[in-house]
C-alpha cells in the first residue's frame, strides 16, 4: 500500500531537519570547547604581555595557550585551530629568542585565528 504524500512529506522533512540540527550541533561544539576559549585567554594574555616587551611572559602565555589548542584539535578539526596552532608555535619561538616584537605579532594572528574557531 502506498503511503499518502504528506506523510511521505513530513517523514522526508524530519529527516532533512535531523541532518541539519545534527551539522549545527557539531559546528556549535566547536566553538564551545573548552580549549579553545583557554587557548584564546592566554593568546591575549601573550599579546599583552608581548607589547609590553615581556618576551619571557609571552611565552609562558603563548606555551599555555598552545597546549590548549593541541588539545582542542583532538576534538576539532578546523583549519583557522591549525593556524592558531603553527601561529603560536611561531610566538614561542620568536619570544625564546628575545624578539616580543616578532612573537607579539604572531600570538596576534593565533587570536585572530582561534576567534574563528566555530
Amino acid at each position: 500500500m502506498k503511503k499518502p504524500a504528506v506523510i511521505r512529506g513530513i517523514g522526508l522533512f524530519a529527516i532533512l531537519g535531523l541532518l541539519v540540527a545534527g551539522a549545527w550541533g557539531s559546528v556549535a561544539l566547536a566553538g564551545t570547547n573548552p580549549h579553545v576559549a583557554e587557548a584564546i585567554a592566554h593568546a591575549e594574555g601573550a599579546v599583552k604581555h608581548g607589547e609590553q616587551g615581556h618576551a619571557d611572559a609571552l611565552v609562558e602565555h603563548a606555551q599555555e595557550a598552545l597546549t590548549h589548542a593541541q588539545g582542542a584539535q583532538k576534538d576539532v578539526k578546523n583549519p583557522h585551530l591549525d593556524e592558531g596552532v603553527h601561529e603560536l608555535m611561531e610566538a614561542v619561538e620568536h619570544g625564546k629568542a628575545g624578539h616580543a616584537d616578532v612573537g607579539t605579532k604572531h600570538a596576534k594572528s593565533a587570536v585572530m585565528h582561534l576567534k574563528e574557531v566555530k
